[in-house]
């Protein structure tokens, strides 16, 4: 007994419509052909013959076109209101009734004796539409990363949502491979994660670079394959209607290192994995349905072969954030707070993004975590160490809180304060009108660098003889500079260290400069960085070199940075050609006249600040010399040892008496 009833359509409402229909197409007889499709053209075909017939996912039905049988299956479907304003709002795999707007997708059926050689469509997008229709960027959670995220989306994505058949006919191939680098905690990670949100349907296969080796021969390569197994297939089923395939690679550099390196222990392991991913991108059967991407904070270790074009060829730099978007990243982890109202009304997010220069993304949510952990402590009952106070809901995360974390949280590319104030135990004292002079000149090199659009590097040679105060005005200019990383570096950094490992260290400190948009370098007495001796003479060569080299070395685009380098050798440094790499170099003299001895004891309350003991030692000193002829440094170091003995002006002008022999000699 068969029982039969009208079927309306229509009883569920509007969504009865075929909005899309994606059918496999296959050869009905053995009556075949080479010739390409268009996909236009039979999709204009079925709606001539099928308009207003009811399709459903699995049914099959016969199509003749140009005198030869196919049979055509529907995959899948989706439904919707030809009348609904609000797009997207579609129901997957119902019956539906097809139209002329419905938009028909044909894939080749591979389960037919032949392929269909099916041509890429003119007019409509790839069949699996890469990118979520209501996609947004701002809901990504990514601050401070709109540009880079932007090029990223240029130069991966937009060729894939453009219909197939224009990108034929342009003749051009899709990117296969990003590489983002930069420091640490700058969100390489976080935006190969994120970008998984805005795909349509597909999750991205996510490995660490780590986990591909293994202690078993072949299996290293095997583990690459397999990556790209699902992308082989669907390559083959479709050709240029097959989704993307994402493969996101971190640690790249743990296992695709420069063949011949000896990297993977130097079983040769690593050389293989690097010669399978190299073949699986760019080699002799090509995919244009994959996107890899690889994070670093290593480029430079990275096999050359991997990063020309065809294979990784777009190298995208995910740097330290500026102060804006360390203003949007400040938001984006603060906003449960603020949204739950546990974040205090005197929060300034713009004071706190200009008080984290050089922070990295990592580190302010790092910054945030410590705030919180200060608003915790606030409800911890005194001497218990679980112990909560009553009051606990009334917490609330204050810019105090923000402040005591400052303290504690520090960035990696920030400021070496305390190294640089260490240079500068007394102040600096203005006991001659060429102090001033001094600061003004380094001012102005400061602002050259912080203001010329044509200047990105300045290197300056403060030199003086030895204790006339030539580290703490260099460690001065740096530190009044506000520039966002300053380094020092010194012989005493040195201490240990073999000649490559040396040079290493200076290198890393300038390429750590580069990263950050206005930097500082102090080399501190760069004699004794390079080893001179004057018994020989002697000095590294090699470190010669390579500061004569990084001296005038151009930063990357958009950096800027300022060498400020101390010398009390100048003439060697003439002799060693390292004064030409100087475009400008500072003077600083010896405390000379009465006046300035007179001017520095005082600055310094010298003998307890009594200006009788003072001005008698001043006549002390000048009673046979009309010249002091020692550096500022020794004059303040000889009146507070002085302070300790018996006769404290005597003691102090015998000192300066001694002194002023010695540099004589």
């Amino acid at each position: 007994m068969v029982t039969v009833e009208p079927y309306d359509p229509f009883s569920r409402g509007g969504n009865v419509y075929l909005m899309s229909i994606d059918v496999g197409l296959s050869f009905a007889g053995k009556k075949t052909t080479e010739e390409q499709l268009d996909q236009d053209v039979l999709a204009q075909q079925v709606v001539q013959l099928f308009e207003n017939q009811m399709f459903q996912p699995g049914q099959q039905f016969l199509l003749d076109y140009r005198s030869i049988p196919f049979k055509l299956e529907v995959k899948t479907t989706e439904v919707g209101d030809l009348m609904a304003e609000k797009q997207g709002a579609y129901i997957k795999n119902q019956r539906g009734i097809l139209t002329r707007q419905t938009a028909i997708n044909f894939f080749r059926d591979t389960r037919g004796a032949a392929p269909v050689n099916i041509a890429a469509s003119n007019r409509r997008p790839a069949a699996n539409a890469i990118i979520q229709p209501d996609f947004k960027f701002e809901d990504m959670g990514i601050g401070g990363l709109d540009k880079e995220f932007s090029k990223i989306f240029r130069r991966a994505f937009a060729s894939r949502i453009f219909p197939p058949g224009i990108i034929n006919k342009l003749g051009i191939t899709h990117v296969k491979g990003i590489l983002l680098y930069g420091p640490p905690g700058t969100g390489k990670t976080l935006i190969a994660r994120k970008i998984g949100q805005m795909l349509n349907a597909r999750e991205p296969k996510v490995i660490n670079g780590p986990e591909v080796l293994n202690k078993y021969v072949g299996q290293s390569e095997e583990n690459i394959r397999k990556l790209f197994a699902d992308a082989e297939k669907e390559y083959k089923e479709k050709g240029e209607e097959s989704g993307l395939h994402i493969i996101i690679f971190d640690e790249l550099d743990a296992v695709c290192k420069q063949r011949g390196s000896g990297g993977a222990g130097g079983t040769g392991v690593g050389d293989s994995v690097v010669n399978q991913l190299l073949s699986k991108l760019d080699g002799v059967d090509q995919l244009n349905n994959i996107l890899l991407i690889g994070m670093t904070n290593r480029m430079d270790m990275i096999d050359d072969a991997l990063l020309r074009p065809g294979r990784l060829e777009l190298h995208v730099e995910i740097s330290l954030p500026d102060e804006d978007g360390r203003v949007q990243i400040l938001n984006i982890h603060t906003e449960k707070m603020r949204t739950n109202q546990l974040m205090g009304s005197d929060v300034n997010i713009a004071q706190l993004a200009a008080e984290t220069k050089n922070f990295s993304g990592a580190e302010i949510s790092g910054l945030v975590r410590s705030a919180t952990s200060f608003a915790f402590n606030r409800h911890t009952k005194g001497g218990s160490m679980a112990g909560i106070k009553e009051d606990v809901a009334s917490l609330k995360v204050t810019m105090q809180d923000f402040m005591n974390a400052l303290s504690e949280v520090t960035p990696a590319f920030g400021v070496a304060e305390e190294s640089l104030s260490n240079c500068i135990p007394l102040g600096i004292l203005p006991y001659s009108p060429n102090v001033n002079e001094i600061l003004k000149k380094g001012a102005v090199y400061v602002d050259s660098i912080r203001q010329s659009a044509e200047i990105n590097v300045r290197s300056v040679l403060v030199y003086g003889p030895p204790g006339s105060g030539k580290t703490a005005l260099a460690a001065k200019i740096a530190l009044d500079s506000q520039f966002s990383f300053i380094r020092l570096i010194s012989a005493a950094d040195l201490i240990g260290y073999g000649e490559p490992a040396k040079i290493q260290y200076i290198n890393k400190i300038f390429n750590d400069a580069y990263k950050s948009t206005l930097s500082v370098i102090v080399i501190d007495a760069i004699e004794e960085v390079i080893d001179w001796s004057p018994i020989g003479p002697r000095f590294n060569n090699i470190l010669v070199g390579v500061l004569s080299t990084l001296l005038s070395k151009q930063p990357p685009e958009g950096r800027r940075l300022l060498i400020l380098a101390t010398t009390s050798e100048q003439t060697i440094m003439r002799q060693l050609n390292l004064t030409r790499k100087f475009q400008n170099m500072i003077p600083v003299p010896y405390l000379h006249t009465r006046e300035e001895l007179a001017n520095a004891l005082h600055l310094r309350k010298a003998f307890g600040g009594d200006r009788q003991a003072q001005q008698e030692a001043v006549t002390r000193v000048f009673e046979n010399n009309d010249n002091v002829g020692v550096g500022i440094k020794n004059v303040l170091f000889q009146a507070e040892s002085a302070m300790r003995s018996a006769d404290p002006v005597g003691v102090f002008a015998d000192e300066m008496a001694m002194a002023r022999s010695v540099e004589e000699v």
